[in-house]
């Protein structure tokens, strides 16, 4: 007992005592911590290629190696997942300057597409491109997406994702065209104004839900014509004009015949 006192009165022990913290406290993180995003395994052969594509096409703004210029934004750390959605909708390269990137015809296909995300996957860590299953709209829960969708993305994109005007010449695009992956990017990396929903966020689950909500706007209006889907705005200015001429063309048949 006595040499055990000894031992624990030795003046190493504190420090002994604070290895063998760190080192518990160092498992339990890694045990415990939501993994980040990694890239995805590529061939250097598709970095290279992908290396390539962006010094001809994409470094005069974003800078030799990705890192930014005045009023550019860095790739680096931006992951896959955002270079697939900008580039596949054709938003990258941009076409001229102005208030946002807006969707055109791609200028790359799907090969060189994903030589530019391995690229840019080389420089650091970021979201991956979603699997077929977590875009899957038929495994989603459409009515809890609607649900979240109203809460967190119609006061811009309208509350069926038909998109709206916001401040300094940007606007929320309309969703009824976009592929369900692009929408799930879109969640997973937060493009222009629109704010990143993370996996802290929004879960994986919850994104496909929100897919399929979305999904189901595509199917047409119940109520018969959607008139341009804008809600209570487009419907007001129908009943306005329609019911206006009406009241007007009476007044005119009115007239005349009392005439």
């Amino acid at each position: 007992m006595k040499a055990l006192a000894a031992r624990r009165h030795h003046r190493l022990a504190p420090v002994v005592l604070l290895l063998l913290a760190l080192l518990v406290t160092g498992g339990v993180y890694a045990a415990l911590a939501p993994e980040k995003a990694q890239a995805e395994t590529v061939s250097t052969q598709d970095i290279e290629t992908g290396k390539k594509l962006f010094q001809a096409n994409c470094a005069t703004c974003h800078g030799a190696n990705a890192e930014g210029t005045a009023g550019v934004p860095s790739l680096i750390g931006v992951g896959p997942a955002a270079v697939d959605f900008q580039v596949s909708t054709g938003r990258m390269p941009m076409q001229m300057n102005g208030p946002q990137a807006r969707v055109k015809p791609r200028q790359f296909d799907a090969e060189d597409t994903a030589a530019l995300a391995a690229y840019i996957s080389s420089l650091g860590p970021g979201p991956a491109i979603p699997t077929d299953e977590q875009v899957d709209a038929t495994l989603g829960d459409a009515a809890n997406g609607m649900a979240l969708f109203r809460t967190n993305c119609a006061m811009c994109h309208n509350a069926v994702g038909a998109g709206g005007a916001l401040s300094e010449g940007k606007f929320a695009p309309s969703l009824f065209g976009t592929s369900e992956r692009n929408i799930y990017q879109a969640m997973l990396t937060g493009p222009q104004s629109m704010p990143v929903f993370n996996d802290a966020n929004i879960t994986p689950d919850e994104k496909r839900d929100i897919v399929a909500f979305l999904v189901e706007q595509r199917e047409g209006s119940a109520g018969g014509f959607a008139l341009g889907a804008l809600g209570p705005v487009s419907e007001g200015v129908w009943a306005w004009i329609i019911g206006l001429g009406l009241l007007i063309g009476a007044a005119v048949w009115i007239g005349a015949k009392s005439s």
